[in-house]
């Protein structure tokens, strides 16, 4: 008959109990490397770089557009902004509904007011008709709608941007969802920063940019840990750009019920003890 020492029976038990609690402890350990950013890229410190692949956003169908006209004289103005009464001015009760909502009341008279980029790229602008606008900068369209203001109006000014500029963002984020932006300048650092940063388990070298342009969608995957995501295309933001951060591995580990867990793993350890305590009689 095989006989086991109390001694070795006692000291194994120890190494297999310490042995289980690593195990519990590093199935949802995430490394240090994997929680920093850009620690593979070599980037020149102190050095000015020169930006080439920042991008000007164009109109597209299904944009929701800002547009102000203003003169010397209100009262000539006033046709070409819809929504103001014949001094040039806001009905009362819009002024009534902005102040008594706030920004959410902004938010709703603005959509009121804004100019929907139709389907084939259109806009109808009050005297001036329909106007193609698909494809143009903001600036552009700023242009055209001057030169064509001038057989109306002296020294007109025009004021555009853009009302339903989003980007949307999901996974390992501290704050996914929607976001409005007021810039159309927005850098994918930016948006992460909007959705409270990154989470302890974001998947750093594995980020996922969903991006439909010009009636085609593109999946690009990108590295936040190399130098490369700075001359990326897809660095700068677009028109609902869609950003998902997959979770690494140890993920899994937190989603899992912990109890359930470590009744499986002190189980299984139970029963092994058991069964050495069992030879050693």
């Amino acid at each position: 008959m095989i006989t086991i020492s109390k001694t070795l029976v006692k000291s194994f038990t120890i190494q297999l109990l310490s042995t289980i609690t690593c195990v519990i402890l590093l199935s949802s350990c995430v490394q240090h490397r994997q929680l920093i950013n850009f620690n593979e890229a070599n980037l020149p410190e102190d050095t000015p770089e020169q930006i080439v692949n920042a991008m000007n956003l164009t109109i597209q169908p299904e944009d929701l557009l800002r547009i102000d006209v203003h003169s010397i004289d209100p009262l000539a103005a006033a046709p070409f902004n819809p929504g103001t009464g014949p001094d040039g001015q806001r009905p009362q009760n819009m002024q009534m509904m902005q102040g008594n909502q706030g920004q959410g009341g902004n938010y709703m008279l603005e959509l009121f007011q804004g100019y929907l980029v139709d389907q084939n790229g259109y806009i109808d602008f009050p005297v001036l008709g329909q106007l193609k606008v698909e494809g143009l900068t903001i600036e552009e369209a700023k242009g055209q709608i001057y030169e064509l203001l001038q057989e109306y109006l002296k020294d007109p000014v025009v004021e555009m941007r853009f009302l339903n500029l989003k980007i949307t963002i999901l996974g390992e984020v501290n704050l996914p969802g929607v976001q409005r932006l007021s810039n159309k300048r927005v850098t994918l650092l930016e948006a992460l920063g909007m959705a409270g940063d990154l989470s302890d388990y974001a998947n750093r070298n594995n980020v996922l940019v969903i991006r439909e342009e010009e009636g085609r969608r593109t999946y690009t995957r990108l590295d936040l840990q190399s130098a490369e995501i700075f001359t990326s295309p897809y660095f700068y933001m677009q028109q609902n750009d869609v950003i998902y951060v997959e979770p690494i591995q140890a993920r899994i580990a937190t989603v899992a019920d912990p109890a359930q867990r470590i009744i499986s793993y002190t189980t299984a350890g139970l029963s092994l003890i058991s069964l050495i305590i069992a030879l050693s009689r």
